[in-house]
């Protein structure tokens, strides 16, 4: 009875191995970037007078799984890739035109996992496959702080898998490079609780000159489309219009308005449809207005970090 039991394990065990295999076999990984490289950056210098700081900017999603030369399918960006980089360099340029204004500007090419493993929505996958492309963050962050200034007030932001990247940076930095940090962006992303058990250098921000701190929020037309993938659970979030915590309702523009949900850690917008944004995939974009965090508060942006980076020199 016992050998009848073990025959269908054994088997189990033999397909679950070559399942593994032929995942690896088909599944091509690009060659990694290489930081001492200038074609791996996209850099804007807009301190012309000194008196600003940097900012390190990590790009979100823009590839969709593609075949390799080989036939294989790849599940991330290749960084030598032209049009590729093209991509990523879409967001990366118009995020600069504001981010840069008065400091230096820097952005990392990276492998960045593929939307197809977002659109699972399963967050064992996403951790797993994204391990690759946190390491190429990483990197290319260790390259940027060798080089940089010490001493000199900085910031790390990006949007979505980039927002994912800026908690994992706070993980990885050590604290005499945290002292040197004006503020993390956090944008179309959540940082968990547990993240913030885990690592003392994430802590909220409470206004809107706090230094040292994080910012995160996730923009919802109502709580009812908070996708947990992206958005929960979130330990925190911050209103960029008026720089609160609690349920105060601020203006936008004399047609949008923008609250936050203390309860679920989002924010709430009313008066704005965000129409130019297609669905993604089915799941982003829907109820939620995932595609605008970069930009629809871009002016609030911009002048909040310039306002951290001149209190963390002060």
């Amino acid at each position: 009875m016992k050998r009848t039991y073990l025959l269908p394990l054994i088997l189990l065990f033999c397909l679950i191995a070559c399942a593994d295999d032929k995942q690896s076999v088909e599944t091509y990984i690009p060659d990694a970037p290489d930081y001492e490289d200038a074609t791996m950056w996209y850099t804007r210098q807009g301190d012309i007078n000194g008196t600003g700081g940097d900012v390190f900017y990590v790009v979100s999603t823009w590839e969709a799984d593609w075949t390799a030369p080989d036939g294989s399918i790849c599940h991330y960006a290749d960084v030598w890739s032209e049009e590729h980089r093209e991509h990523m360099t879409r967001e990366i340029s118009k995020v600069a035109d504001y981010m840069a204004d008065g400091n230096n500007f820097y952005s990392p090419f990276y492998r960045h996992m593929t939307i197809d493993i977002w659109a699972t929505q399963d967050e064992d996958q996403v951790y797993q496959w994204t391990r690759l492309s946190m390491q190429d963050v990483c990197d290319a962050f260790d390259h940027f702080n060798a080089s940089r200034q010490k001493g000199r007030p900085f910031v790390i932001a990006g949007f979505s898998q980039g927002g994912l990247a800026v908690v994992e940076l706070l993980k990885h930095m050590d604290d005499d490079t945290w002292a040197d940090m004006a503020a993390a962006y956090v944008m179309g992303y959540k940082v968990t609780p547990s993240d913030v058990a885990s690592c003392t250098r994430i802590r909220a921000a409470e206004g809107e000159e706090d230094t040292g701190v994080t910012i995160c929020y996730n923009t919802v037309k109502d709580v009812a489309y908070v996708k947990p993938i992206i958005a929960a659970p979130c330990a925190m979030c911050i209103n960029p219009v008026n720089w609160r915590t609690d349920s105060t309702t601020e203006w936008l523009t004399d047609g949008i308005t923008v609250t936050v949900s203390p309860e679920h850690h989002v924010l709430v917008v009313t008066g704005y449809e965000g129409e130019e944004y297609a669905p993604i995939y089915n799941f982003l974009n829907i109820g939620d207005i995932h595609s605008c965090e970069p930009w629809l508060y871009q002016d609030c942006l911009r002048t909040n970090i310039n306002k951290r980076i001149s209190a963390h020199e002060k």
